[in-house]
C-alpha cells in the first residue's frame, strides 16, 4: 500500500475538487459504453444503448456515473484506507455482479480521453512533477 503525505493527498484533493462529478460522472460512463460495447450487458436495464447518441442522451447513464464518481469522490476523502472504503464496492463487483477485473482497467482509461475544463492547467500549475508518485500509486 503506498503512504500518501499530507501534501500529496492535498494536491489530490485540490486536483479532484476542480472535477464536475455530476458532468464528468456521466460523460465518462457513456464513453466507456461507446468505445467498450461489450460493458453494455452490465447495463442492459438502463434501456436504449443502441446508438452512441442513445448512450450519451440517456439519463440512467448519467445518474449511474454521477454515482460512480461520487463513490470515488468518497474514497479520496478516506485515502488512508481505500481498500476499507470500497470494500463493499469490491465485493458487489465481483461476487454479485460477475464483472471482469480487466473492465476496471479500462475504465481508468476512460477519463484520459475527457476534457476536464481547466483540471490539466490547473495540474500543471499547480502540482507538476511533485506529485508524480501520486498519480502512480492511483493508476496502480
Amino acid at each position: 500500500m503506498v503512504h500518501l503525505t499530507g501534501d500529496e493527498k492535498s494536491a489530490v484533493a485540490a486536483l479532484w475538487s476542480k472535477v464536475n462529478v455530476d458532468e464528468v460522472g456521466g460523460e465518462a460512463l457513456g464513453r466507456l459504453l461507446v468505445v467498450y460495447p461489450w460493458t453494455q450487458r452490465f447495463f442492459e436495464s438502463f434501456g436504449d444503448l443502441s446508438s452512441a447518441a442513445a448512450v450519451m442522451g440517456n439519463p440512467k447513464v448519467k445518474a449511474h456515473g454521477k454515482k460512480v464518481l461520487g463513490a470515488f469522490s468518497d474514497g479520496l476523502t478516506h485515502l488512508d484506507n481505500l481498500k476499507g472504503t470500497f470494500a463493499q464496492l469490491s465485493e458487489l463487483h465481483c461476487d454479485k455482479l460477475h464483472v471482469d477485473p480487466e473492465n476496471f482497467r479500462v475504465c481508468k482509461k476512460v477519463p484520459e480521453g475527457l476534457q476536464i475544463g481547466s483540471t490539466c492547467a490547473f495540474y500543471r500549475e499547480n502540482v507538476g512533477n511533485k506529485s508524480k508518485r501520486t498519480v502512480q500509486s492511483i493508476n496502480g
